[in-house]
């Protein structure tokens, strides 16, 4: 006998949603439940968010899921809570603390030490992360009680905002590169300040040019009618990437382009990525600023293709 085919339970659901995620899940039991709710075939998250952070979660369905990366590599936006006096075995309010120390330390000196970590540098990621080192993720070897070496890696903080500071928590907000990690700036603020610090409110602001006023809560899905109500909150891919630059091609250099060629356009930026549309087709997918005017195809709307 043939061995037989998993059933795939879902429809085939396309579109963007943008969530607002509640503290205490982890980013796929998120996804999971927002899945179900919208009877989706397939689904995926777009970077994860520690379980205490709460804020902007966007999820991608059916062949939007091809999409993610652009939105994994892009900037952060953050509003974080610290606190001041204690270190945990984490780097957050999840794990046990490991030491506390009493806190003598000045607005003025807050203020000085926060502006230290605005702009590139190297940043060790923490052991409580799902990076993986030979296939294991990082964590899990924490949680056996194991530390190894991490590498560190370029990050930037294009922005970096003291909002508050009460003698014990430091708020702020701060706008940073992909792969940065909040936690590990509260470690190295608090061994700076000789206190030790910890993150105990983390809230996702902002995705590229996607914000959390525009998402809507488990809570918000939950109370709608059903799946066809609950998608029509699902935005297009085009519309998502706004982060990137539109430009605009003729019917010929989008026939070329579709083709996998190199095209000349007009309105270009000097560099980088770009949505890319046609009057006839719209989105056409995104394209990578070339020499003399020209855009060539990175990522097709068509087929899902990743070319060059």
């Amino acid at each position: 006998m043939g061995r037989r085919r998993k059933q795939t339970l879902g429809d085939p659901v396309d579109g963007v949603l943008l969530l607002d995620k509640p503290a205490g899940i982890t980013s796929n039991e998120a996804l999971q439940r927002a899945k179900k709710l919208l009877a989706a075939r397939k689904a995926g998250h777009t970077g994860s968010l520690d379980p205490i952070a709460t804020g902007l979660l966007p999820l991608c369905f059916g062949s939007s899921t091809r999409w993610s990366g652009y939105f994994l590599g892009s900037d952060k936006y953050y509003k974080a809570t610290v606190r001041l006096g204690e270190t945990t075995e984490t780097g957050d309010s999840e794990g046990t603390v490991t030491n506390r120390v009493p806190v003598n330390v000045t607005e003025l000196q807050v203020r000085s030490i926060l502006q230290e970590f605005l702009g590139t540098r190297l940043q060790v990621p923490p052991m409580y992360s799902a990076i993986k080192v030979d296939g294991q993720p990082l964590y899990k070897l924490a949680r056996q009680g194991k530390e190894i070496e991490r590498e560190p890696r370029e990050v930037t903080v294009h922005e970096l905002d003291f909002q508050s500071y009460d003698g014990r928590d430091v708020e702020l907000t701060l706008r940073c590169s992909s792969g940065f990690y909040v936690r590990a700036l509260a470690t190295e603020f608090g061994e700076r300040l000789e206190t030790g610090a910890h993150v105990i409110g983390l809230r996702r602001l902002g995705v590229a040019g996607l914000l959390v006023d525009q998402a809507l809560t488990l809570d918000d899905l939950e109370k709608m009618a059903g799946p066809a109500e609950r998608r029509t909150y699902l935005g297009a891919v085009g519309e998502a990437l706004d982060h990137l630059p539109a430009v605009e091609l003729s019917v010929d250099a989008a026939f070329y382009l579709c083709r996998g060629q190199s095209v000349r356009a007009s309105n270009l930026p000097g560099e980088g990525s770009v949505r890319l549309y046609s009057s006839a087709a719209g989105f056409l997918g995104v394209g990578v600023v070339g020499p003399h005017g020209t855009v060539a195809p990175e990522r097709l709307a068509s087929t899902g293709t990743q070319t060059g």
